[in-house]
């Protein structure tokens, strides 16, 4: 895609800014991070990170990640308490739903099929 001028910059360039904004937002919270390899290089004036784990990124891909059971139960638990709010919603969008008439009656505010105007 590079070759085709679609993508401006590799993986690794990209990969590069990420860390290079995320490493300082990190430390200013006071968060400890994953890689222990991670240094500000004075002389390229950008952080130096250890090799990526390619065996733990696919599977954290495939939902084995260190937080993929507590993302799951907090979705389950979020949308069970949202119970109340899609019923609310439900039952309020079925109050101001328009009256379903039946082929023989005109909907409300219809004029009739044979509407003769009166002259004075």
């Amino acid at each position: 895609s590079m070759a085709w001028k679609i993508k401006r910059h590799s993986n690794d360039e990209l990969r590069r800014r990420f860390v290079d904004i995320c490493v300082p937002q990190a430390e200013a919270l006071g968060l400890e991070l994953p890689d222990p390899d991670i240094r500000w290089n004075e002389e390229l004036g950008r952080h130096d990170f250890g090799a990526i784990d390619w065996a733990e990124f696919q599977a954290v891909l495939k939902g084995n990640g260190p937080c993929n059971e507590q993302r799951i139960t907090q979705r389950r638990t979020a949308h069970e308490e949202g119970a109340w709010v899609r019923d609310a919603a439900a039952a309020y969008a079925a109050k101001h739903a328009p009256a379903q008439s039946s082929p023989q009656t005109p909907a409300p505010n219809s004029a009739p099929a044979h509407h003769v105007e009166e002259t004075a």
